[in-house]
């Protein structure tokens, strides 16, 4: 079977399949938008993605990469949804680091409203 042949399915209805946004609409504008690359190109919503290709999607300062293991453009169980890309490695790590670093910043951050001994040593601050 030649390229040209292969099973393919546009890159916004397999992002949608693949659990990878909430609606088909979200997908395509973030293709469109430049947040999903195909094998390092920007790419537009009907692009055709075959297995093995590679997908990197970026959100603020989350990355995902992943390549291609199966094709469908139906939207399924997430156990289905699952088995269609395979994270690569480098992925799963930044996404454990950036998990951690929001971690500390909620950690280090006020628990709520300030109460009236905080507010005073906010004034006191204030003013110098």
């Amino acid at each position: 079977m030649s390229p040209a042949e292969a099973p393919s399915v546009r890159v916004d209805r397999w992002l949608w399949a693949a659990r990878l946004y909430k609606t088909r609409s979200l997908a395509a504008a973030a293709v469109r938008g430049g947040r999903v690359q195909v094998n390092g190109q920007r790419v537009k919503p009907a692009r055709p993605v075959q297995v093995g290709d590679r997908v990197r999607i970026s959100r603020d300062r989350w990355r995902f990469e992943a390549v291609v293991a199966g094709l469908s453009d139906r939207r399924g169980p997430a156990r289905v949804a699952v088995a269609l890309y395979e994270e690569t490695p480098d992925s799963i790590e930044q996404r454990q680091v950036l998990r951690e670093e929001r971690r500390a910043e909620r950690a280090a951050a006020p628990a709520g409203r300030p109460d009236k001994k905080d507010r005073r040593a906010l004034r006191r601050l204030s003013r110098g």
